[in-house]
């Protein structure tokens, strides 16, 4: 892809970077040549952003012709907006307090250069400003009453950078355009960020499992590169956001998700599917419409709490809405301890699952991804336990053991029911539990950030997994590309 600087001057911009070329707004916006560019990432320095300035029209056509703007002109619209702004302020008061404490004076000014400032203690709060709103360069303007707040924050122009912090600048922007590159390879086709947080306990993919992903995003036409929380402000220079971190909507994965799908990014998990696996309430609700069989299901209020021993019987299992890896789930085996779960469950939704308890040995797991079997697990309860996982405090967990088969040796009838139930999700990548109870199949639920770890869910067909995934992405921005061309 290629990456462009766009200036109204370009002596105002005097510097090269590899792998960029410096344009003029007139010439971008007139030149045939970059009207028939397919792919770019356009970023954007013009001297104004005003409403039909030749940098508001930057970012407007370079949408338009299917490029990447940055900032794009939601950004520069958005900025204009207090309420937005606001809610900035409000999400980063606690850091504006902290970064801003040692400032005697009532007003202070911070420049922010892609997403940096020359004085390294206000780079947290840059960051977290330039997540906000990705521009390459802001200006923010504080202001202290009873406490340091944020008044003001707009775009400014390469112009407005004073001449003693040029040289930072040029440095960060280096910074910000470098990615490691093997010398005298050609870059591939397409950009893949997979994000990824090294500190999560249940992390859908461990690390020999990344870097599996990251070798055969090569194998398919990716630069593939990890990504981490810090990193939001850049989804728009990807292609592609392959979500590895366990997601929720109340979060930041959710967050990437949306702003990546609003980029034009090709996105797994994406927003709607994240909405619709991470809420049992939504999965109890589409199953019963359609005719999906898990285990006899009640969604629980206040009002009927007092029902539900007589209509599921003991013991019973009870769910929060956004539960996962068997976190936010219980077993009730007495009234006493349905009653203790539901208060303190109700305590903190409105809704409650309640499901009748239902034994066995294992679960089934089944990957699916563009509505096909990709791989089938048995997932073994563990020792002692009546789940999968046990917790053994913050950061210890016991697992049962596990058996990967090929997806054309396990049983038919799970296969079927899994790529049913996880097509009503939608064509990402799932993975379907299913429970086996004497000669019941009862889904119980699909979830959307499915775990793939080296030596389990690929111990069948090894890097061929990993392929897949990979080449699902490349397929679907090839796919894109030839619309974009009709």
């Amino acid at each position: 892809m290629s990456a462009l600087i766009v200036v109204e001057r370009p002596e105002n911009w005097p510097l090269q970077i590899p792998g960029t070329e410096v344009v003029t707004a007139s010439d971008y916006l007139t030149n045939p040549r970059f009207v028939e560019l397919k792919r770019a990432k356009i970023f954007n320095l013009c001297r104004s952003y005003a409403y039909q300035s030749a940098g508001y029209y930057v970012s407007l056509l370079a949408a338009a012709r299917g490029h990447r703007p940055l900032p794009s002109v939601t950004t520069m619209q958005d900025l204009r907006q207090a309420s937005l702004v606001r809610i900035a302020s409000e999400t980063t008061e606690l850091l504006v307090r902290q970064t801003l404490a040692p400032i005697k004076s009532d007003r202070f000014v911070l420049s922010i250069y892609f997403g940096r400032n020359m004085a390294k203690r206000y780079d947290r709060l840059c960051r977290a400003l330039f997540n906000h709103f990705p521009a390459p360069l802001l200006r923010a303007e504080f202001v202290y009453a009873d406490q340091w707040r944020l008044e003001k924050l707009r775009v400014i122009a390469s112009h407005e950078i004073p001449e003693s912090h040029r040289e930072f600048v040029i440095e960060q922007a280096r910074r910000f355009f470098d990615r490691p590159h093997p010398p005298g390879v050609q870059r591939a086709r397409y950009d893949l960020a997979i994000l990824v947080n090294p500190d999560e306990v249940d992390a859908p993919s461990d690390d020999k499992a990344i870097q599996r992903f990251l070798r055969a995003a090569k194998k398919v036409g990716f630069d593939a590169w990890v990504i981490g929380k810090e990193d939001f402000g850049r989804i728009a220079e990807f292609d592609a956001l392959f979500l590895r971190e366990t997601t929720a909507v109340d979060h930041y994965t959710y967050r990437f998700a949306r702003r990546a799908e609003a980029e034009g990014l090709v996105v797994i998990d994406d927003p709607e599917s994240i909405v619709r696996c991470t809420n049992k309430v939504y999965q109890a609700e589409l199953f019963e419409q359609n005719h999906i069989d898990c285990p006899k299901t009640l969604v629980v209020y206040r009002e009927s709490a007092d029902q539900v021993a007589e209509k599921l019987g003991l013991p019973c299992v009870l769910k929060k809405p956004d539960s996962s890896f068997s976190a936010g789930v219980v077993k009730a085996d007495t009234k006493a301890e349905l009653s203790a779960h539901l208060r303190e469950f109700l305590q903190k939704s409105e809704l409650v699952i309640a499901q009748e308890f239902a034994a066995s040995d294992f679960d089934w797991r089944v990957g699916v991804l563009d509505g096909k079997a990709l791989y089938v697990c048995r997932y073994h309860m563990a020792r002692g336990h009546w789940q999968i996982q046990k917790a053994l405090g913050e950061k210890r967990r016991l697992y049962g053991r596990t058996d990967t088969l090929a997806v054309e040796d396990a049983p038919k009838a799970v296969v079927d029911l899994a790529v049913r139930a996880s097509n009503l999700i939608g064509d990402g990548l799932y993975g379907v539990d299913i429970k086996e109870v004497g000669d019941r199949l009862l889904v119980m639920e699909v979830n959307d950030n499915p775990s793939i770890e080296a030596g389990t869910e690929d111990s069948i067909l090894k890097d061929e997994l990993y392929l897949r995934i990979m080449q699902s992405f490349y397929d679907r921005l090839e796919r894109r590309g030839q619309r974009e061309r009709r």
